[in-house]
Order: structure tokens, then C-alpha cells, then sequence
């Protein structure tokens, strides 16, 4: 279990999809809904329609198009935040998400969710969750033209917070956006092992890891910021 040094972290930086959303979703939606779509409309197999999808994908990987809805929408000739909302009951908060943030607040820290999340696939998924009530601030990456792997990103974030790196705690379950945060100065960073529930528990020994964020509770809670 993590075990993170509280009285120094002031600000938290939260990824949204597998770390405090259930990752099942997305994956479901861009590994499967998406190319049965393709396949039902173009006529072709599904594996056909995955291995198209897959060569897409790679084609942006940690580019803001590989984020962007207006992007697929184009590339697919589809709408895409529609096909969302035909899956939207599968958009849920992970168990522990809730205890996590209230303990975070409670604690008197500054709670930021820093998504690479398109601002629709933001606006729906906080429509489904609420999450905006346990958060302070919610940023997509979007308004700033590149995505958390770029280090303009947290160069352009830092100035609009103000916060200190070295006080930071950074939670996020992609250890390549984890790698650039650390690269940038991030004192504090936190990987989240089990980002999809329907997938197997991931073996971390890059960073550290979490598994459930209710471990932690005791700790921040007994750490307040000191005002």
C-alpha cells in the first residue's frame, strides 16, 4: 500500500477516467462499441473494424486528437456523443471515490480534477456522476491545446494555479501522463492499479500505486493543511 507523506502535500491533482471514474466504460466504448458500429455500417468484420480502430488510435496516441470528440466525430463520420449516451448507464464512479475527495476536502487541501477528457465526454460523465459537488476546480486539458503527456501542459497549469510542485500529489492510472508529471516536478505522484474493474489488478513498481483509495483515509485525515 502507498503510503504518501501528507504534511507535505497541499494541492491534489486528480485524473478523472480510471481514477476516479471506472475505466470499464471507455474502454467498452472505444474497444468495442465503436468498431461494432464501423462494422455494422461499413459491412465488414468486427475484427476488421477493431484492427482499423487500433491503427487509428495509434496514429494519435497522447495528442489532443486521440482526447478530441470533434476529431472521431469527423475521422468516423459519426456521432460520437451520441453513441456515448447509448452506453452512459455503464459511466460510474469507482467504490471509493467519494471517501476519498470528502477526506481530501475535509482535510483542508485544494482538489483539482485535470482530465485529458474532451470537454462533452466531461459535461456528460459529471451529468451521470455529480462529481462536480466533491471537487474544487475541473479542467480539461482541451482549453490549453495539449494533453498532460506534453510538458507545456503542466508549464501552462502551474501558472494558472500557482500551485507549488513539490506540495503536489498527482493521482493518475497512465504511467506515461504519470512519467511527464514527475519530469515536470510533481513532488508527489500516485498510480491507480485497477483503473478498469473489469481487468485484472496491474503489478506497479514505477511509482506508487493504489488499489483502494480508502486505505488512505486514516492518514490524510490525520495530516490536515496547516492554515
Amino acid at each position: 500500500m502507498a503510503m504518501l507523506p501528507w504534511k507535505q502535500i497541499d494541492t491534489v491533482l486528480l485524473d478523472m477516467d480510471g481514477t476516479l471514474l471506472d475505466l470499464h466504460f471507455d474502454n467498452h466504448f472505444w474497444l468495442e462499441l465503436i468498431p461494432a458500429k464501423l462494422a455494422e455500417r461499413d459491412g465488414v468484420s468486427l475484427e476488421a473494424a477493431k484492427a482499423r480502430m487500433q491503427k487509428d488510435y495509434d496514429a494519435v496516441t497522447g495528442t489532443i486528437a486521440w482526447y478530441c470528440l470533434d476529431y472521431w466525430a469527423e475521422r468516423l463520420q459519426m456521432d460520437i456523443v451520441s453513441a456515448k449516451r447509448e452506453v452512459q448507464h455503464l459511466i460510474s464512479l469507482r467504490d471509493d471515490t467519494i471517501p476519498f475527495l470528502d477526506a481530501l476536502h475535509q482535510s483542508g487541501r485544494q482538489v483539482v480534477l485535470v482530465t485529458n477528457a474532451h470537454p462533452g465526454s466531461l459535461s456528460l460523465k459529471v451529468e451521470r456522476t455529480q462529481l462536480d459537488q466533491h471537487i474544487d476546480l475541473l479542467i480539461s486539458t482541451h482549453e490549453f491545446g495539449v494533453t498532460k503527456e506534453s510538458q507545456s501542459l503542466w508549464q501552462q497549469l502551474q501558472a494558472r494555479l500557482g500551485f507549488d510542485p513539490a506540495r503536489t500529489l498527482f493521482v493518475d492510472d497512465s504511467l506515461v501522463i504519470l512519467e511527464a508529471a514527475r519530469q515536470f516536478g510533481i513532488g508527489h505522484l500516485l498510480a491507480v492499479s485497477n483503473p478498469d474493474s473489469k481487468k485484472p489488478v496491474r503489478d506497479i513498481d514505477e511509482f506508487p500505486a493504489v488499489q483502494d483509495y480508502r486505505y488512505l483515509l486514516e492518514d490524510i485525515l490525520a495530516n490536515p493543511v496547516s492554515v
